[in-house]
């Protein structure tokens, strides 16, 4: 499946098998994720979730840095790939996200996000996290997930 493909996809997460993101996944379903970035993920050589995208003309404001609703668009993205075992198939909505911005991302560069659960029970889960640009940290955040039952 092409990344094309990927994306025009009717459904959840999809690997792309093809070109740049050959080994990643992303959410076809999620329509306002594709357009913001598209975002895709993948557990790392550890086993750890990982969010990445490549930075693009359309990403940055009007200095030629990355937005910020960008980057936070990219970062609650992100809560819900790190907590994905706490959710255990399950979905949530995100009752809380804070971010920090540390430095300004570019044209070109290689956006990850990554980080860990802090908390996970009944219907709550804490997540905190980085997002970097080529490897330099430029956002923090921390973001709450209510679990939901979809009706």
């Amino acid at each position: 499946m092409s990344e094309n493909e990927a994306v025009g996809a009717s459904g959840g997460l999809v690997p792309v098998t093809e070109g740049d993101w050959a080994g990643w996944s992303t959410w076809a379903s999620d329509a306002f994720e594709q357009r913001a970035g598209p975002f895709y993920e993948k557990n790392d050589e550890n086993g750890d979730p990982v969010c990445a995208f490549r930075a693009e003309p359309r990403h940055m404001n009007g200095a030629g840095f990355m937005h910020g609703g960008c980057l936070m668009t990219f970062a609650d993205s992100a809560i819900f790939t790190i907590a994905r075992d706490a959710l255990a198939g399950g979905h949530g909505v995100t009752m809380h996200l804070a971010n920090e911005f540390l430095d300004p991302a570019r044209v070109g560069q290689m956006m990850e996000a990554r980080g860990r659960v802090i908390r996970a029970g009944g219907k709550t889960i804490y997540v905190q996290g980085i997002v970097t640009a080529d490897g330099a940290p430029v956002l923090s955040f921390n973001g709450i997930i209510r679990k939901v039952v979809r009706k």
